[in-house]
């Protein structure tokens, strides 16, 4: 009996589509792990009145709006955070960058 080739169950022709494809979904679980929630809070009408005197270059620059006084935040609280979906966002960016990186490795010759 002769033995069989071993060959790819995925086309050879579609590995750089799915290197690009997977890291890019990758990187997007990835940016959202990091960056879960952006808040925005809305100060008194005190600090409110200390802005309205700076320059309108200043407001700009420093993130307050003309409407009121804005506060960006780029993490969420503690009170938001769930360890499990964490957990699960880590676990899904990881296979996607795993198996992008795989097929980016594939489709430049480096056959592993």
């Amino acid at each position: 009996m002769a033995a069989k080739a071993i060959s790819s169950p995925v086309p050879v022709d579609w590995y750089p589509t799915l290197a690009v494809v997977m890291v890019a979904v990758g990187l997007m679980f990835t940016a959202s792990f990091f960056i879960s929630a952006v808040h925005l809070d809305f100060y008194g009408f005190e600090s409110c009145q200390l802005v309205a005197s700076a320059k309108l270059v200043n407001l700009a620059y420093y993130g307050y709006g003309l409407m009121g006084c804005k506060h960006y935040e780029a993490t969420s609280s503690r009170r938001n955070r769930s360890l499990a979906k964490e957990i699960v966002t880590a676990t899904i960016a990881s296979v996607f960058l795993g198996f992008g990186s795989l097929f980016v490795l594939l489709a430049s010759g480096v056959y592993v």
